[in-house]
């Protein structure tokens, strides 16, 4: 694993460039296309050889409130107001305001933007809801895959002539600080020094044969990554999640954390993340959550339920990887399993033979290996709740609930960690904070590098966040940077 470092230069660069964008996942690429359509000149530095990171592992669903394309789904009443509300409520009042205004305020407006600009085609999911979404929000492209948004956007951004530089992974940030000592490159370390005034002058990248290019630039976006594919970090700031299965990208290395911490800017929530209880075992392979949504259960090894599935399939991570060898099993019928085939995740699943189908309850428990017994038992007492013969010990409401019946479907499946959700505090133009209540004046942070708005806890993350915020701080970024250079960075502009 590379070294990341914050140096102090001021000049000498081997090129410069007004605007780099670091990351090429889906905030990066809306970063550049804001700066680009602002009159900027733009560069994108991926890691990776192609381009993909958390957003092609993703759903591709951006929830978002008040945009012209839920009115057709009948959802005119929802707005960035009632969106702020359900994210808050799902959190228990956690997250950073700020954050929160900052996302739900801009991502219709991203949207909108992206269509009319770029011709990004969104329609809305409007046949089940999301746990804790009150309103049909979910937009995605029409594969609703994660592969295709990114497909969409990397299109546009090629459309536009915005140069992707991949395989460059950045490794120092310089700044024009005053120096403390020496740091990996042999520029001057700069791990602690007052922030008023400072401004980032441009970074180095690694080429992965080694060799190394210094880049200038007048304002830096951080689209990077989070530090779910850290193991250190993971178990110091989650450790509830450490001993589980990792579906994120592996370039979320948290170098933006590393990053922060030299620069003596404010982190927040690094605690937060989301999570998945259904990724099919061992193919690890996403299954929806619509499953549950529509009337599916979760039982353990025992055939016994052990949650609320409605809770929410970030926190229910947590929940399965509770149980013997951190394996569970999707319960439903073929009501539901037709409907989920409408997803290319869940067809995916099906062609890989991760998904398991019988006539019977004792057929269906002879595939599974769990005792029919108890299995019979669950899936009684589920009808029970929903004929409301009985009360759910665990909480979930049944009542709407169509009644379960064979041919019967069954899906091993795991917890995983998806993706972190703390990470650099922002104001509200995506500028980096820093301890002492100024901001890095050309130094602005998205995506999976920013604090989320899912708060300090894994039960805080409602459906949809993590597109939400890469999304929407991209769109913000990526104009706020664009006016750093055309006003001369407040102020604090410099020679590259």
């Amino acid at each position: 694993m590379h070294k990341v470092d914050v140096c102090s230069r001021s000049g000498g660069f081997d090129q410069t460039v007004e605007v780099i964008v670091v990351g090429a996942g889906a905030c990066g690429l809306i970063a550049a296309l804001r700066a680009a359509s602002e009159g900027a000149e733009v560069l994108i530095l991926e890691r990776d050889s192609s381009p993909s990171g958390s957003t092609s592992l993703s759903s591709g669903f951006i929830p978002a409130g008040g945009t012209r394309f839920q009115k057709p789904a009948g959802e005119s009443a929802d707005s960035a107001e009632e969106f702020a509300k359900d994210i808050q409520a799902k959190s228990h009042g956690q997250s950073l305001h700020s954050h929160v205004q900052l996302a739900c305020e801009n991502i219709a407006g991203a949207m909108e933007w992206l269509a009319d600009e770029y011709s990004v085609p969104w329609i809305v999911l409007d046949d089940f809801l999301y746990p804790g979404h009150r309103f049909h929000r979910m937009h995605a492209v029409p594969e609703k895959t994660g592969e295709a948004l990114q497909a969409r956007l990397l299109a546009a951004v090629q459309q536009q002539q915005i140069p992707v530089a991949t395989e460059s992974r950045v490794t120092t940030l310089y700044t024009d600080a005053a120096s403390t000592g020496e740091g990996n490159s042999g520029a001057t370390n700069v791990a602690a020094f007052n922030s008023n005034g400072q401004r980032i002058t441009g970074v180095e990248i690694t080429r992965p044969d080694g060799q190394h290019e210094s880049i200038g630039c007048e304002a830096l976006v951080l689209a990077c990554n989070g530090y779910g594919g850290n193991q250190g970090m993971v178990e110091r700031y989650i450790p509830e999640i450490a001993n589980g299965l990792y579906f994120g990208h592996p370039g979320n290395t948290g170098d933006a954390v590393v990053w922060g911490e030299q620069l003596r800017a404010e982190l927040e929530h690094l605690s937060g993340y989301q999570g998945h209880g259904s990724v099919a075992h061992p193919h690890g392979m996403l299954i929806s959550w619509a499953l549950m949504m529509e009337g599916g259960i979760q039982v353990n090894l025992q055939g016994k339920r052990f949650s609320n599935e409605h809770g929410g399939y970030s926190e229910q991570a947590v929940n399965v990887l509770a149980q013997t060898d951190q394996l569970v099993w999707n319960i439903y019928d073929d009501r539901i399993h037709r409907f989920a085939e409408g997803f290319p995740d869940y067809l995916q699943a099906c062609n890989a033979g991760a998904i398991k189908s019988a006539d019977s309850i004792e057929a269906l428990a002879s595939i599974t290996g769990v005792p029919s017994g108890e299995l019979n038992n669950t899936l009684r007492a589920v009808d029970d709740y929903r004929s409301n013969d009985s009360v759910d010990p665990f909480g979930r409401g049944f009542g709407g609930d169509k009644p379960l019946h064979a041919p019967w479907y069954a899906v091993k499946v795991t917890g995983a960690l998806f993706h972190t959700q703390g990470g650099l505090v922002l104001d509200d133009q995506c500028r980096v904070r820093n301890t002492d209540g100024t901001v890095m004046q050309n130094l602005f942070a998205g995506g999976g590098a920013a604090c989320g708005v899912s708060g300090p806890e894994v039960s805080g993350y409602l459906s949809g966040n993590g597109l939400l915020t890469a999304v929407a701080y991209g769109y913000v970024a990526g104009g706020a940077a664009a006016i750093c250079v055309r006003d001369g960075g407040s102020a604090n502009r410099g020679q590259a």
